[in-house]
């Protein structure tokens, strides 16, 4: 029994330009198809605050901020939203004392707002900061 030999001119190849096909339109159906956990979603349970105010030395300093960025010190209205304006209008109501301080910010005011009221305070040396919210059942 005589067995052919193949010629060497005919080896066997692998087609890779049709393989590499394949794998750039799994790569794009794959990354296209790839949900990524954004940040927004992530589910974070807040601390709970008792009903019950606690009891302090003095009646607290009130910082309102309107909805428009306006200060409000103890009801009296600033004349402009700067920070060092506050920061003048909450030592004089303060005074030397630096008990509680509560803000009372809009819900529709900046973030900036509330942060900028917070920064003066910090600045000024108040350690302890309320911030008043009201229950989601309350009337408007």
């Amino acid at each position: 029994m005589k067995l052919r030999q193949r010629a060497r001119g005919d080896d066997p190849e692998i087609n890779l330009i049709s393989m590499i096909d394949v794998l750039l339109v799994l790569l794009i159906f794959f990354m296209i198809s790839t949900t990524f956990q954004h940040g927004s979603r992530i589910r974070v349970e807040l601390p709970r605050a008792s009903d019950v105010p606690a009891a302090g030395l003095r009646d607290p300093l009130v910082i309102t901020i309107t909805a428009n960025g306006s200060y409000l010190v103890n009801g009296r209205e600033l004349v402009n939203e700067n920070p060092r304006t506050l920061r003048a209008a909450l030592a004089k109501a303060a005074g030397a004392q630096r008990g509680p301080l509560l803000i009372r910010a809009d819900g529709r005011t900046t973030h900036q707002s509330v942060v900028t009221a917070m920064d003066v305070a910090g600045q000024l040396g108040f350690a302890r900061l309320d911030i008043a919210t009201t229950h989601e059942g309350a009337a408007r």
